[in-house]
């Protein structure tokens, strides 16, 4: 099933609770961290996104509560490796620059997800070999995606569903090349310390 929480929605509630990021920011994050932790990524996310909002306001527990369910979501559908995963970006109602703004935004909460945390020397040279390097490249590209003016609407149009997919495909083969990270530690039988596994 597609994403049940609405961009439009938990944008409004983000800014009602004073968050910093928009919903697409926020999902952004919300893959990567998903890539690197799995199903621990929830907490992270939310003191990122939620970082100097009013912890008893209504707001924010609202706002908490989307994003859980978001979370909840998106873990799911790339553990499934399914065609319903798709980014959280404004609907089709909107204008092609809005959303290529939004696409955009969405590529900086990804990126700012894969280096929020010192993850140690194993994920810096992953991100760093191919082909994980070249896609994040790309990423850094399309932050800076706008529509050309002088093109006409049906092509620019276009332009965007092409990005929109190449995204949502780099999201879920991103999720499958750290999987390694998501593993959890397992202790040593002779009470020594945790082995490697990163989370």
């Amino acid at each position: 099933m597609a994403h049940e929480i609405e961009q439009l929605v938990l944008d409004s509630v983000l800014r009602r609770c004073g968050s910093s990021w928009n919903a697409s920011q926020a999902h952004g994050l919300m893959c990567s961290r998903l890539a690197l932790q799995g199903a621990d990524a929830l907490e992270g996310c939310l003191q990122q996104v939620l970082e100097g909002t009013d912890e008893s306001g209504s707001a924010r527990k609202e706002c908490a509560d989307q994003l859980r369910e978001l979370h909840d979501d998106t873990l799911q559908q790339l553990a499934e490796r399914g065609s319903e995963f798709r980014l959280l970006l404004p609907d089709e109602t909107e204008s092609t620059a809005l959303r290529t703004e939004a696409m955009g935004q969405w590529c900086e909460g990804f990126l700012h997800g894969l280096v929020i945390r010192a993850e140690g020397d194993r994920l810096r040279k992953r991100l760093a070999s191919e082909p994980l390097s070249e896609l994040i490249k790309d990423l850094l590209e399309i932050t800076r995606a706008e529509v050309d003016d002088s093109t006409d609407q049906e092509t620019n149009e276009a332009a965007f569903v092409e990005l929109q997919e190449y995204l949502r495909v780099a999201a879920q083969f991103v999720y499958e090349e750290l999987a390694e990270f998501r593993q959890p530690v397992t202790p040593k039988l002779a009470g020594g310390s945790p082995s490697g596994h990163l989370h």
